[in-house]
């Protein structure tokens, strides 16, 4: 049991700095990004030393809120890429309603066909939103927010993997069109993968993510509530 939250922060800081040093030491490869290697890290730490898990939660949970200002924080290229983003108004807009209702509902109606009970459908309705927002929605949904986690996580990974391999085969070069792909599908992970190809794919990206995760908000809660009754 700890007794300090400076254990739970020290272990926190140590999983991000190694899974950041190896990331950059792997070159940055799309599928094993610091957010995943450092979850399996902090794991280990969790198993080794005497801590419990109930425990390291509590004492770091506060570190969750960061995500809320970080997020905030994307506002500022969105603002660079203003004029870009203005000319685009119309087709991104049906762009995002579109992905966003599709990513949602396809995901629900197979699981809801294969099964699967009310809690786990919360869990994955909010698989493709931003982690802040999606543990709220799930817990909302009555879902069980460390599973949202793991999925949102594992989506974010497969979406940061994927499209760009399938945007070279379908030879789009659109920085504007990879950009609302990656922030739709692949939410905050998706976006990091959008700035680490150029800023305007970073913006496109954070611009998706945004909006897809206010729509979601609102969506998730009556699409769910139907198919769970």
């Amino acid at each position: 049991m700890m007794t300090t939250p400076a254990l739970a922060i020290v272990m926190t800081l140590a999983a991000y700095m190694l899974s950041l040093s190896l990331y950059r030491w792997m070159r940055c490869p799309s599928w094993a990004p610091p957010m995943l290697t450092g979850s399996v890290m902090l794991a280990g730490f969790i198993v080794m030393l005497p801590v419990d898990y109930d425990s390291y939660y509590l004492d770091a949970h506060w570190l969750t809120l960061l995500l809320g200002p970080a997020t905030v924080g994307l506002a500022v290229p969105l603002y660079e890429q203003f004029q870009h983003i203005k000319q685009l108004l119309i087709p991104v807009t049906v762009s995002l309603i579109v992905g966003s209702i599709t990513a949602c509902a396809a995901t629900l109606l197979i699981a809801w066909a294969l099964g699967v009970s009310p809690p786990i459908l919360a869990s994955l309705a909010p698989k493709s939103i931003t982690t802040p927002i999606a543990i709220g929605v799930s817990e909302g949904l009555g879902g069980y927010p460390g599973l949202t986690a793991g999925i949102v996580t594992v989506t974010g990974i497969f979406a940061a993997s994927i499209i760009p391999p399938m945007a070279a085969l379908l030879r789009c070069q659109d920085p504007r069109v990879m950009g609302l792909a990656l922030g739709l599908n692949g939410h905050g992970l998706g976006t990091a993968r959008g700035f680490g190809i150029d800023a305007q794919t970073g913006a496109f990206a954070s611009l998706a993510m945004a909006l897809n995760g206010a729509l979601s908000a609102i969506l998730l809660p009556l699409l769910a509530g139907w198919l769970t009754h």
